[in-house]
């Protein structure tokens, strides 16, 4: 299956002390984010790549260009320097189409300006390229083909340190409690498709909410719950606590290197909720 990868936008929110490198290419140990959400769907299988680039579109080709195979995989060097024997290898079979989709382009928009490459496909896979997850995609997957939808996301719940504050008419506070706890859940990417969503997509709308929206009266939206780990690096401090779990060696979402992952079991989404029960 192919894969759309959304990494063309500003990203304002982390580039608070970050430097005005676009928000795919901030790294996690020594490579990207982008490369980390790649990676991931590479471990399923999926190697067919489209990258819905913007801002920062000469960063991200210029990394895969002059990509170094020996940063991140064992090797042999012998010769001097002249002749390298790699063990093992990242993105040899990978296929990586770039596009560009546009400086200020809603995700929407870059969906259909890639339309093109999916729309021969059965189902096509896409994300937003800072969002990483150890849930098993071959699951998510099956769960869609099952559902007889349009579209399926992930379902996840809010990732937040912030309290809710529920209080009286007087002011007076009667509970305070974890975002975390409340029974919502959150557009966590993810997404699995068919290219019917074009359909429901039009010239100028965004995917969330326009598409959506259509898609959820006619029953063609599906939201898989998922309660294990999840993260969005949105700020700057987000990318700093993915950056720490790496130095420790604790990291969930690189399900393709069990030296780093734990051994952890892929978790598999829940049976599937309405759409109406997400905060997109």
């Amino acid at each position: 299956m192919k894969v759309v990868l959304f990494c063309g936008g500003f990203g304002m929110r982390m580039r608070e002390g970050a430097g005005s490198a676009p928000k795919p290419m901030q790294l996690i140990g020594d490579r990207p984010l982008l490369w980390h959400v790649m990676r991931y769907y590479a471990h399923f299988g999926h190697k067919d790549f489209i990258l819905c680039l913007g801002y920062g579109a000469a960063a991200v080709k210029d990394y895969f260009l002059r990509y170094d195979e020996t940063i991140s995989n064992d090797f042999t060097l012998t010769a001097g320097g002249r002749d390298i024997q790699m063990f093992s290898t990242d993105i040899s079979d990978w296929n990586i189409t770039f596009i560009d989709t546009g400086l200020r382009a809603t995700i929407g928009e870059r969906l259909m300006k890639v339309r093109e490459h999916v729309q021969d496909e059965e189902i096509f896979l896409a994300n937003y390229a800072d969002t990483l997850t150890a849930s098993d995609l071959n699951a998510s997957v099956a769960s869609f083909r099952d559902s007889g939808a349009v579209a399926s996301m992930l379902a996840v719940p809010p990732v937040s340190t912030h309290h809710v504050v529920e209080m009286g008419d007087n002011g007076l506070v009667t509970r305070v409690r974890e975002v975390r706890d409340l029974m919502q859940y959150e557009n966590g990417g993810f997404f699995v498709m068919k290219p019917d969503i074009f359909e429901f997509l039009h010239e100028g709308e965004d995917m969330v909410p326009h598409a959506f929206d259509r898609l959820i009266p006619v029953g063609k939206l599906q939201a898989q719950r998922y309660d294990g780990f999840w993260r969005a690096a949105d700020t700057f401090k987000d990318r700093a606590e993915l950056e720490e779990m790496f130095a420790r060696g604790d990291c969930p979402w690189m399900v393709w290197d069990d030296n780093r992952n734990g051994g952890r079991k892929l978790i598999v989404p829940a049976q599937h909720t309405r759409a109406s029960s997400l905060v997109a």
